[in-house]
């Protein structure tokens, strides 16, 4: 089908004209108009209606698994695509457990297809399809921005299938040449905060002086409450030495705990923060210690030994300068067991360990 693009087409404009929303409601784009005036909006239903038979698929079966190769795309694809790559592109913050979460659904995404393209050339049938064009489309900034040489090697077979699709003529005219990248992407929080609209400040009203009588003033201030006497309580906590801080005595060091923890919480743990911290820690002023809950018998239902986990870290808070903790609960309800690693300043534990 020949297409013909329409001139000067503002969006954020055009598409809320009141000629563009009479035939299109939703203003959404792309949408398309046939000279006959038929009116269709949606990327998939588009390409379906200008697509022919072979893109279709050329049998009543093959024409169900394309649409099943779309659905899959729009439904599998996509979501974790994008929760993993817009971020790095500074479109949206970065959430290390939204990321984590879609880096694994990814995976389940690629082990589907390269299982499926273990024996195919194409996803349906043996020219390229509508399932091709849909799902090379949805994969597209995954293997541009974040699918490095390590993350993608096990999936040889849809790699082979994808560096098919993209040196088609078709493809190339509308893709041009697809750099396939090299270093896993990551999140700049610099190029997120030149993405934001700029909020303008309102001008600020001026305020208005009133005069005011420095004798009513010295009327108001009330006189101070006199002190209540300390009761025995009171006096025998007071009497009592103040804690001493633990790490008073040790001498500066040179790694730098809230910056690790930056690169922990908001950017990817193997290939940034990890490094990081092997890179900065400091041998001499800081220890790592390998933790596990003694009583594993007592644990029974997860959300409960959560809860004990959380419990701790908030006892714990004052620690958090000092300190640094990644504790898991492994196992199902009524065989689990708790354990962890702990980072403190100095060799030595603050606190004595309980009986």
């Amino acid at each position: 089908a020949r297409l013909r693009l329409p001139p000067a087409f503002n969006f954020g404009q055009s598409n809320r004209s009141a000629g563009f929303l009479q035939r299109f409601p939703l203003g959404k784009v792309p949408a398309f108009e046939g000279d006959d005036g038929f009116c269709i909006f949606e990327s998939n239903a588009i390409a379906h209606y200008v697509a022919n038979d072979a893109l279709r698929g050329a049998t009543r079966e093959e024409a169900a698994l394309v649409l099943q190769w779309v659905n899959f795309a729009d439904s599998d694809v996509i979501p974790p695509a994008s929760a993993w790559v817009f971020p790095t592109l500074g479109i949206m913050q970065y959430n290390k457990q939204a990321t984590e979460h879609a880096k694994d659904e990814v995976k389940k995404v690629l082990g589907v297809l390269n299982e499926h393209l273990l024996t195919r050339t194409f996803l349906v049938g043996e020219r390229v399809t509508l399932a091709d064009v849909t799902l090379v489309c949805s994969l597209l900034w995954l293997y541009k921005q974040v699918l490095d040489p390590s993350f993608r090697q096990p999936y040889s077979n849809m790699n082979r299938w994808f560096v098919t699709c993209i040196n088609q003529p078709q493809f190339k005219a509308i893709l041009g040449d697809v750099k396939i990248c090299d270093k896993m992407a990551q999140f700049d929080a610099k190029k997120f905060a030149e993405m934001q609209p700029k909020k303008e400040k309102a001008p600020k009203e001026p305020k208005e002086h009133k005069p005011q009588d420095k004798k009513e003033k010295k009327e108001d201030k009330k006189k101070p409450a006199p002190e209540e006497e300390p009761d025995a309580t009171e006096e025998v906590l007071s009497s009592e030495p103040k804690a001493k801080d633990p790490f008073a005595h040790l001498p500066k060091s040179s790694f730098i705990l809230d910056e690790f923890k930056r690169k922990y919480s908001n950017e990817d743990t193997l290939s940034v923060a990890l490094p990081h911290f092997w890179e900065q820690f400091d041998r001499e002023g800081w220890s790592i210690w390998y933790s596990e809950y003694k009583y594993p018998a007592e644990l029974t239902l997860t959300f409960m030994s959560c809860n004990l986990i959380s419990g701790m870290f908030q006892r714990l808070d004052k620690l958090r300068k000092n300190a640094f903790a990644s504790v898991i609960l492994f196992g199902a309800n009524n065989e689990s067991g708790i354990s962890g690693v702990w980072v403190f300043r100095g060799h030595e534990l603050v606190f004595p360990m309980s009986a």
